[in-house]
């Protein structure tokens, strides 16, 4: 499994609610029907940083998300609101652990 993170700041706060919405409703469905599609978080960390975490099956699946956020935010014109480039890391997930849910 392999893992994009990106790493949002100097957002404009007056646009998160925008921001947040957009992202449910037009970029989470685009991400979720990738090939290798495994989960994604938008994190609010305050004072005008988000960060985002994305699992994909691949190294290719993963690189082929960052195309799809980067033409995300022009489609959305979000230029304004996302005034940075965001920093990415990405890699292999070398370690992990899930806890299952389990209804009672």
């Amino acid at each position: 499994m392999h893992a994009t993170i990106r790493r949002y700041d100097a957002i404009d706060q007056s646009r998160t609610n925008e921001l947040i919405k957009k992202a449910e409703s037009t970029l989470l469905p685009r991400l979720s029907e990738l090939p290798g599609f495994k989960g994604y978080y938008l994190i609010e960390a305050g004072n005008g940083v988000f960060s985002s975490v994305g699992f994909f099956d691949t190294a290719a699946h993963a690189e082929e998300s960052t195309q799809i956020a980067s033409t995300w935010v022009r489609a959305e014109k979000l230029e304004t609101t996302l005034p940075n480039p965001p920093k990415i890391t990405g890699g292999k997930v070398v370690a992990q652990k899930t806890r299952e849910l389990v209804a009672v």
